[in-house]
């Protein structure tokens, strides 16, 4: 039963994660399998409607189909690699969810996913997945070329993310030094998107940021940000376990 449930998990999350595009086919997609919606409610009702403390492994059973994949891709909108999330900050993570839930960030299989779970499941996943990778902290400062390094600092970049983009200067915000590069510009992409009833992020300060940069520019930033030692990983985990 575990491995039918992960299985559909994994389907439905092949159009998943960090994120979106700006150009988008104002065609509706295809809606999610029935199964993954049976997925998403039989973990929601495991762990509110029971009352009963669920094992964390059962909760992380709905991630791993794609975060638990090194180099998975997603297929929607975008074909990309779904983020690396073991090492990740839990406030960002935590963040995150409860924006897909809410539908701040819009990406329909994610939100489906997101709005399955309590507020203690999403604190007790990110917290799960903050942990997961255990690795030795990178320098605190970099040297970009002065033609990346004029892009960051249009941007303001290292005053959020950190001179290292290892280390934000609160929890909430991402890490993302050694992030994929294609997640990432797809991600800035995002906060650029208005309108848009499937894809889009909703954060004032970002898209006043990414709206000076050209889709050019955004592939640049990404591109750098990804070439940089990093703390974050994919740690692989049995879709059948």
């Amino acid at each position: 039963m575990r491995r039918q449930l992960q299985t559909s998990v994994a389907l439905v999350l092949a159009g998943s994660a960090f994120v979106v595009a700006a150009q988008t086919s104002a065609s509706s997609p295809a809606p999610a399998p029935a199964a993954a919606t049976a997925a998403t409610a039989t973990a929601a009702t495991a762990s509110a409607g029971t009352g009963k403390s669920v094992p964390i492994e059962s909760k992380v059973a709905m991630c791993i189909g794609c975060h638990g994949i090194p180099g998975y891709q997603g297929t929607f909108p975008e074909v990309y690699k779904v983020p690396m999330i073991a090492g990740q900050n839990s406030k960002y993570l935590a963040s995150a969810l409860t924006a897909y839930a809410k539908g701040d960030r819009k990406h329909p299989t994610m939100r489906s996913i997101a709005q399955s779970l309590s507020d203690q499941d999403i604190t007790e996943l990110a917290g799960y997945y903050e942990k997961q990778a255990q690795v030795p902290a990178v320098a605190e400062t970099v040297a970009p070329p002065a033609d990346i390094k004029a892009l960051l600092d249009k941007g303001a970049c290292a005053s959020c993310h950190g001179a290292n983009f290892s280390k934000p200067i609160d929890g909430t915000y991402p890490k993302i030094a050694g992030q994929h590069p294609d997640y990432l510009y797809a991600a800035l992409k995002a906060y650029q998107t208005e309108g848009n009833p499937y894809v889009g992020r909703g954060n004032a300060i970002m898209a006043a940021q990414v709206k000076q940069f050209s889709h050019a520019e955004l592939k640049s930033l990404a591109k750098y940000l990804a070439s940089l030692p990093g703390e974050l990983r994919t740690v692989p985990q049995s879709k059948f376990r």
